[in-house]
């Protein structure tokens, strides 16, 4: 293995010097296309050219400074932010237009109740109508199909440009149904990012001439960053996303692009959210004011560490109850036969429900159901404890006051409320999660994690300490989504969204608690479970789920080389093997009966040896006439399967040769290596 990491890295540097070459080429190709136009009988000859000169010369000036991909990295991070201010801009019109009917209508409470329902059901069927009409591929997150499409599977519906455009209108369709609902926009709004990174890495290879970089996943795994930077205005916890969620085997070339891609990502969201006059200055997200004189008290990181604990435990029968409502919606007969033929209908008809449970007179009351999901996070975080707010609520400014007559409904106490809106909010979210529409899940998540540590904090906190409720808050919406997402990022970007550095210890600890119990047993992630129910082929989602998956060799897929050359192999039979064979490229052993593989040779090397030396030198043999190259990867027959995945998705290549013992044993291809992880995935 140490041999075969020593090849990818001269490969890559390869890849590097060949870089400038390419660039003269094109720049020459295209300079002799200009000069060639004179003979053109297109209109407008005369400012055809022009414009193609005044082209070249741009492109000329901008190379000269830096190459074209970290142009195509900046383009790709502000037109996500771009996409992502005006969707929140949108969104928060159609929210607001909502809310107003609503007001309207107070005193009148059927004529609530149709508003209430019928709005978010019309909502979430002309999303699942709209989407599935355009794109059927656009439904749900859109995270697991891109993991795996980063893993080199070949999905190209999940990145056409149609796929972007039905995606992009159904999820403002699902964020403007509101609480009712209550889905989130990061899965997608990720997946969207990598669908404009699809677009810039087809544009990139254009003004390269074509010809694709080895990494093809490259402008993918930055584009995931981008998309979570854009959505949050948080870089960092963007590139660790991708990281950790994303890019399963992470190559350390793509961490400069993308943290370049990220920051140009999230300072476009935040300058625009200050041209729209959202906010006076570029800040976090969801400001707070948590005292920085004395945060937290010593002992209270074992508290923390507790509350890790107990978010790990509500995460796993999370992650139990949305895997058994997927299996249930996809066995169930009369649910899957509605949802094969009418799946906007079963949009609308779950949407209504949701409604009707969250409807301020039915039990909406019980779980602040008026509040947006902003509104949510912002009354959550607020550093004040909720008993103390209770002796004296007349006084409180706008928005508390707004909040805490949310949360503290007549008849009812707040710890009541938030009771029920924990037990609640688990139920919804599982059957929301089973809408075939373009959603995310990581929000809802994450304010449920909010909510539960908040409820916890606040019952402390009423003894008249010194607890601060807004800090449990922030660690165990950090501690949940972590450990439903297996990841570390969450408590990354809950720092980066209310820009409240000094809980990033417990933070810290609270995620790595979850995580460490959510990890044991191999029980898979929420990304990883959806994978496992759609039989996606991705391979460290099997291995989770079947742990005996990452011991199996590879040596019982190894198929036969193809033509293999010998050392002393003549002219006059390397000239009819060049006329027989299509491949590109030939292994060169010592001799038939001792495979032992000494390198490889090009099929374009060849014919150059058999031009220079013509018929004089038809019995020559192949070593005195060419140059045998040392094989770049190769495998012995010990190696298992996932480490020929990961080599092969990292580097490109399409086939890695096997050994044993030196000896040639056969190849693996990529179209092979497809087929067995797509099997592992029905056997799963």
């Amino acid at each position: 293995m140490d041999e075969t990491c020593v090849n990818v890295k001269r490969l890559e540097e390869n890849e590097e010097q060949c870089t400038d070459e390419d660039k003269t080429a094109q720049d020459k190709v295209e300079e002799q296309l200009i000069s060639s136009n004179g003979h053109s009988s297109k209109p407008w000859q005369q400012s055809r050219s022009r414009i193609r000169e005044c082209v070249l010369y741009v492109k000329k000036v901008l190379v000269s400074f830096a190459r074209m991909e970290w142009y195509c990295y900046a383009l790709l991070g502000i037109i996500t932010a771009l996409m992502s201010f005006f969707m929140d801009m949108t969104v928060a019109k159609l929210l607001n237009a909502h809310q107003w009917l609503y007001g309207c209508l107070k005193g009148h409470h059927l004529l609530q109740f149709l508003c209430w329902t019928l709005y978010p059901a019309c909502l979430c069927a002309l999303s699942t109508s709209f989407a599935h009409s355009i794109c059927p591929f656009s439904a749900g997150s859109g995270v697991p199909e891109a993991r795996a499409i980063l893993l080199g599977i070949d999905m190209p519906d999940y990145l056409s440009l149609s796929n972007l455009f039905a995606k992009l209108f159904g999820l403002i369709c699902t964020l403007a149904s509101g609480s009712t609902v209550f889905l989130g926009k990061v899965g997608p709004f990720v997946h969207l990012s990598i669908m404009v990174g699809a677009f810039m890495s087809r544009l990139h290879d254009s003004c390269r001439g074509g010809k694709q970089r080895a990494a093809k996943g490259e402008m993918l795994v930055v584009a995931s960053a981008v998309g979570v930077a854009s959505c949050f205005g948080a870089p960092v916890s963007g590139v660790l996303f991708s990281i950790e969620v994303m890019g399963t085997h992470y190559s350390v070339r793509d961490y400069c692009p993308c943290f370049f891609a990220a920051a140009c990502g999230a300072i476009t969201f935040r300058l625009l959210s200050v041209c729209s006059r959202d906010q006076e200055t570029i800040q976090a997200l969801f400001k707070t004011s948590f005292s920085s004189d004395l945060p937290y008290q010593p002992f209270e990181i074992f508290i923390f560490a507790l509350l890790g604990l107990f978010c790990s435990i509500l995460s796993c029968i999370y992650l139990f109850c949305h895997r058994w409502a997927l299996r249930f919606v996809k066995t169930n007969k009369p649910i899957s036969r509605l949802l094969a033929t009418e799946k906007a209908l079963y949009s609308a008809i779950v949407a209504f429900l949701l409604g009707c449970f969250t409807f301020y007179h039915s039990a909406g009351h019980f779980i602040a159901a008026e509040l947006t999901m902003k509104q949510l996070l912002t009354s959550l975080l607020d550093s004040t404890s909720w008993y103390t707010v209770s002796q004296n609520a007349s006084a409180l400014p706008e928005p508390q006051k707004t909040f805490w007559q949310a949360w503290n409904p007549p008849g009812k106490s707040y710890f009541q409320t938030l009771g029920f809106f924990i037990i609640a909010k688990v139920g919804l979210l599982v059957v929301a999660c089973t809408l075939p529409l373009p959603a995310g899940y990581f929000m809802p998540v994450f304010v449920y994690g909010e909510g539960t540590a908040y409820l916890l904090s606040d019952g402390i906190s009423s003894a008249e300490s010194l607890i601060n409720p807004g800090g449990y808050a922030l660690a165990g919406a950090a501690a949940f989504s972590g450990a439903v997402t297996h990841t570390l990022s969450p408590a990354l970007l809950a720092l980066e969204m209310t820009g409240q550095c000094s809980h990033a210890v417990p933070s810290l600890v609270a995620t790595l608690v979850s995580n460490a119990v959510a990890r044991a047993k191999h029980r898979p992630s929420f990304y990883d479970g959806i994978s496992l129910i759609k039989q996606l082929p991705h391979l460290p989602s099997l291995i989770r789920a079947c742990p005996k998956l990452a011991n199996v060799q590879i040596k019982q897929f190894v198929i036969p080389a193809g033509v293999v050359l010998e050392r002393t192999e003549t002219l006059t039979s390397l000239q009819r093997i060049l006329n027989d064979s299509t491949d590109n490229e030939f292994p060169v052993v010592d001799s038939h009966d001792s495979p032992i593989l000494l390198g490889t040779i090009n099929k374009s090397q060849l014919w150059e040896g058999l031009q220079q030396h013509g018929n004089e030198g038809l019995c020559k043999q192949l070593e005195d006439v060419c140059s045998i190259q040392p094989v770049r990867l190769q495998l012995t027959t010990e190696s298992t399967v996932k480490q020929a995945h990961c080599i092969m998705s990292v580097t490109g290549e399409q086939r890695v040769f096997i050994t044993e013992s030196g000896r040639l044993c056969g190849v693996i291809t990529w179209k092979e290596m497809k087929k067995i992880i797509e099997e592992m995935a029905k056997e799963v």
